[in-house]
């Protein structure tokens, strides 16, 4: 009976552990003491925290993904520390079972069809092939131009509007540098597709095409969101190998030349934000880097990430005020007037530094340097509720008064030319 007994008390543990599921919770940060606390959490290795949101201010949450083998060490810690959480996403796998019978399901519907859906998320080959119908359709507007190949040699493209001209001033935009934010790059194929609609229609975009270019990066870590499909739907790095680490991988936006290796960018290869082992050591970085200089006619440069609903402009390595900031500020806050116009969705301004963290290596501190004023960063829906996995139905309202936002960006810099 004892044997038996013991048993039952294993398997009533088996089944206790197998019901336990990665968890995301959330601290309401109350103090420094307890930033200090959460940052020590992020030092435990064994514990393999994904941090959602980092540990670095009082007045923001700290968002933290848990899997179900570190729940118990992790709770008890907050507990032992009397630091309050709650838990955003009860049961983590489950929500990603949906996301993926969802596309599953989207997939099917746009084969019989054959149309594509917007309101969806798609795998690199779709939204590679979709660019190519774009180009089919508007071929005085739209052309597809491959800037180089990813580490993994994918193709790399970008998709260039203009109305003629040679190397006319332009604004660069960019989506899913982090593979993971998922709301990025669909954003980024809804906004080509309204580009290429509103041309001819819509007044003032048309006059800002008749001047100036727009170019769009829509996947600018291609490997890493096709390994987000494949193998981790949590993979934020690019995929390269680095010499001497059984870790892949390094943070795109942690790359570049500014600021490079400095504070809120790891060393660590293992870390979801290393900085790589040189400034622009990764393909896909200098790939965009190599563009943006020899084109030398950019005026805006503009980077989509998710999620905390944030506009930023630089700088993020430094919290030193750049000279633009005046202006760069109350063209931000207009900007997400018109944002907010649509839906009410709330939005905070202000340079990456001051509003989120430092954080070194930041291509809008690397493009502003290089004299690209109106540099920014988006930072798309939510604030936490969903996180990266930001249900489908939400991608038309977020890119749609994210449009708001960019276009008062664009006409802005149409109209104050430098």
């Amino acid at each position: 009976t004892e044997r038996l007994t013991m048993i039952i008390v294993l398997l009533k543990k088996a089944e206790w552990e197998s019901s336990v599921l990665d968890q995301v919770i959330r601290v309401n940060v109350q103090s420094e003491e307890e930033i200090q606390l959460l940052q020590a959490l992020e030092t435990q290795q064994e514990w393999e925290l994904d941090f959602w949101l980092h540990p670095v201010s009082t007045e923001l949450p700290v968002d933290i993904h848990v899997p179900r083998s570190s729940l118990n060490s992790v709770k008890e810690y907050l507990h032992a520390h009397n630091i309050h959480f709650t838990i955003m996403i009860d049961n983590l796998q489950e929500v990603l079972n949906a996301e993926k019978t969802e596309m599953d399901e989207n997939l099917m519907k746009e084969r019989s069809i054959r149309s594509f859906n917007f309101g969806a998320y798609h795998p690199l080959e779709t939204i590679y092939s979709w660019m190519d119908t774009l180009v089919a359709q508007n071929p005085k507007l739209v052309t597809k131009q491959e800037i180089g190949r990813s580490y993994e040699n994918r193709p790399m493209y970008v998709l260039k509007f203009s109305t003629g001209g040679n190397k006319r001033p332009a604004i660069w935009i960019d989506t899913g540098i982090h593979s993971r934010e998922w709301v990025s790059q669909a954003t980024g194929v809804w906004t080509a597709n309204k580009i290429a609609t509103d041309y001819g229609r819509d007044a003032s975009l048309t006059s800002l095409l008749n001047t100036m270019d727009i170019y769009m990066l829509i996947l600018a870590n291609p490997d890493g969101y096709a390994y987000t499909h494949t193998n981790d739907r949590m993979w934020r790095k690019t995929r390269s190998r680095i010499p001497g680490s059984v870790c892949r991988g390094v943070d795109p936006n942690r790359n570049w030349d500014a600021g490079f290796g400095g504070p809120g960018a790891s060393r660590n290869p293992c870390s979801d934000s290393y900085h790589g082992p040189s400034a622009h050591s990764e393909i896909e970085v200098k790939n965009v880097v190599n563009l943006i200089r020899s084109h030398g006619n950019f005026k805006s440069f503009i980077s989509v990430h998710a999620y905390s609903q944030l506009l930023m402009y630089p700088y993020g390595y430094t919290c030193n005020k750049v000279p633009h900031q005046p202006e760069l500020d109350s063209v931000g806050r207009a900007a997400v007037q018109k944002l907010t116009s649509l839906y009410g969705t709330r939005y905070k301004v202000g340079s990456i530094c001051k509003i989120i963290y430092q954080a070194s290596g930041g291509s809008i501190d690397w493009s502003y340097n290089l004299g690209i004023k109106y540099s920014f960063a988006f930072e798309l829906r939510d604030t936490g509720r969903y996180g990266f996995i930001l249900p489908a139905n939400q991608i038309i309202p977020t890119a749609s008064e994210t449009w708001l936002a960019l276009k008062h960006i664009m006409e802005y810099v149409r109209d104050h030319p430098y």
